[in-house]
């Protein structure tokens, strides 16, 4: 017989795993803002600058002013020595407020002071705790680096802190919105932020929802802690077309991934009543093909209780190069996406 304890205390632990999205610096903040407007339930949101106007003018509730004492809400003037040692100061307060979460997005562009040194800085705390820290990262244009040496070297400092970290890491090549360029600026940010809105969403479900074949936190940092630099890749398509989806998901993303060949995966598809055990043989197949018959595979399905028209694919692929961001800051990052080939 269950007592009414018993199921109080399963639901405790059947709890979703908490999340945060913290948007660190300028630019990250901005991000956070429009994850908030497109909505992520049950998402936690906070805000990190050394820069107190811009701070006060964010909309996120949730918000840490750091280097008070130092900087004086001024800024950092794009020198990360300095934030770190605010970062430093204020260690205390940010894993406090940090730690409680299960999952921590952390969202920055590079190329100024606060968002690059804070985020190999929060990544590496974070994950010497139980909490799965997911750098975001935003790498500036071309012209910015090639104008502003000072920048470029915030940028090169931060991409090789993080990739010799390894683990799960997003990276957005803002280079690659030019295709975008007939929009006004504002729009081209938000198609942004709406691609990476896609991306966290994603993995949330994928852990938060149970699935017939189910993969949860547990798993993904099971399969995190062998895969060396991994990222995160989703797609849709219609139920019909397998392959399409595959190639979706591996073709339009904003930064080319190039993989070593211990190349890994661990993926999940969601979709009706209608997605057949053939629809996951071909997903499967294609991603084995494109990765070039990886040496780890995992997957999850969810099946709806109706039917859809759609498949979306969540992936985390293992094994990514080093210096997969170090190119796509030249304009040798602009080649064939290699996941992509056929």
């Amino acid at each position: 017989m269950t007592s009414n304890a018993s199921v109080e205390a399963w639901a405790s632990l059947a709890a979703t795993p908490s999340v945060a999205v913290v948007g660190l610096g300028g630019a990250g903040s901005e991000a956070v803002q429009d994850l908030l407007t497109l909505g992520i339930p049950g998402v936690h949101a906070l805000a990190v600058n050394t820069d107190a106007k811009h701070l006060m003018s964010t909309r996120v509730e949730e918000k840490i002013l750091l280097g008070q004492r130092e900087l004086r809400g001024r800024g950092s003037g794009g020198d990360r020595a300095v934030v770190l040692r605010a970062a430093e100061d204020g260690r205390e307060e940010l894993l406090r407020r940090l730690r409680p979460f299960e999952i921590v997005f952390l969202l920055a562009g590079l190329g100024g002071g606060t968002g690059s040194a804070l985020l190999p800085f929060l990544s590496k705390e974070l994950r010497e705790t139980e909490t799965l820290a997911v750098p975001v990262v935003f790498l500036p244009f071309h012209v910015e680096l090639e104008t502003n040496s000072s920048r470029r070297a915030n940028v090169e400092a931060t991409v090789d802190d993080l990739e010799e970290m390894g683990g799960l890491l997003v990276a957005l090549a803002n280079e690659k919105l030019r295709r975008f360029e007939s929009l006004p600026i504002h729009r081209v940010f938000q198609v942004r932020n709406a691609y990476l809105h896609s991306m966290v969403s994603s993995l949330v479900d994928m852990i938060e929802n149970p699935s017939q074949i189910s993969v949860d936190l547990a798993s993904l940092k099971s399969h995190l802690r062998s895969s060396g630099l991994s990222t995160l890749i989703v797609g849709e398509y219609h139920v019909s077309e397998p392959e399409r989806l595959v190639h979706q998901a591996l073709t339009e993303t904003l930064l080319d991934y190039h993989l070593s060949p211990r190349a890994s995966a661990l993926l999940h598809l969601d979709g009706g009543s209608n997605m057949t055990l053939r629809t996951l043989d071909r997903v499967l197949f294609a991603i084995r093909q494109r990765l070039g018959e990886p040496d780890h595979l995992v997957f999850g399905t969810r099946v709806r209780s109706e039917p859809r028209e759609v498949v979306r694919l969540t992936a985390v692929v293992g094994g990514l190069r080093s210096r997969t961001m170090r190119d796509a800051l030249t304009h040798r990052g602009k080649g064939v996406n290699p996941l992509a080939a056929q």
